[in-house]
C-alpha cells in the first residue's frame, strides 16, 4: 500500500525541485486504483494541468505502466491502436505519469503536468525516487 506520508514525501520532493528550478507545474500522487492521494499546484501552473496530471497518474496506476508507454503505442502508425476504444475517457497518452511498484505490484502512480513532456517525466522521476527510498 502507498501511504499518505510516502505520497506527501514524493510530492514534496518534486515541489522542492520545481521551486529550486523556478518552474511551475501540478503534481499528483494516486493509489493503485488511480484515486487521488495528493494534488499540489504551484501558483503559476496552468489550471488545465490539474486534470492532465490527474489523468496521467490515473493512467499509469490503472494500466500498470508509465503513461508515455500508452502514448507511444497509440502514436505508432503500424503497431498502434485506437485509444478511444478503451471506453475510459481518463486514459491519456501524455508522458509524465510514472508507476509506483512494490515487490512487483503496482501500489500507485505519480504524475507531473505543466511543463514540456520530457520535463514532466523528469520531475515525476524525482518524486518516484523519493517514494521508493
Amino acid at each position: 500500500m502507498l501511504t499518505l506520508e510516502q505520497a506527501l514525501r514524493g510530492a514534496q520532493a518534486v515541489l522542492d525541485q520545481l521551486r529550486h528550478d523556478g518552474k511551475e507545474a501540478v503534481i499528483v500522487v494516486c493509489d493503485a486504483h488511480g484515486e487521488l492521494i495528493v494534488l499540489l499546484k504551484t501558483d503559476g501552473a496552468p489550471y488545465s494541468s490539474i486534470q492532465i496530471a490527474s489523468n496521467k497518474a490515473y493512467t499509469a496506476a490503472r494500466e500498470r505502466r508509465n503513461s508515455i508507454e500508452i502514448g507511444d503505442k497509440v502514436r505508432d502508425g503500424v503497431k498502434g491502436y485506437q485509444i478511444q476504444y478503451w471506453s475510459d475517457p481518463r486514459i491519456i497518452g501524455f508522458g509524465g505519469g510514472l508507476v509506483i511498484k512494490r515487490d512487483g505490484l503496482t501500489v500507485g502512480a505519480i504524475a507531473v503536468s505543466g511543463l514540456p513532456e520530457q520535463m514532466d517525466i523528469q520531475y515525476a522521476g524525482i518524486g518516484l525516487e523519493e517514494i521508493n527510498r
